[in-house]
């Protein structure tokens, strides 16, 4: 059984895999896995399934409407992704 931190809305960066350290959005859990989605390369409509050992929660969730579409769940996780870079001090080139 899964915990709170893998409910439906959490922002989680994956540790493993082709997608490490990319942030993505739970968009259900299923027995033992968590299906996630980044609104780009992994659309709502075809979660990736993912073992919870292979994804580190944020501690973020995101709204229902933050979810309701991909470009609203790629906006909604392109501003967490800035807001982390700048309390890290991370600077984009460009």
């Amino acid at each position: 059984m899964l915990t709170e931190e893998f409910a439906r809305g959490a922002v989680v960066r994956s540790l493993a895999g082709r997608d490490e350290k990319t942030l993505l959005a739970v968009v259900r859990t299923d027995g033992s896995y968590v299906y996630v989605c980044d609104g780009k390369s992994r659309r709502s409509a075809a979660p990736k399934r993912k073992n919870p050992r292979h994804v580190e929660p944020l501690g973020l969730t995101l709204t229902e409407a933050q979810l309701g579409s991909d470009r609203a769940l790629r906006k909604a996780l392109a501003q967490i992704r800035d807001q982390i870079e700048e309390e890290n001090g991370i600077v984009q080139a460009g």
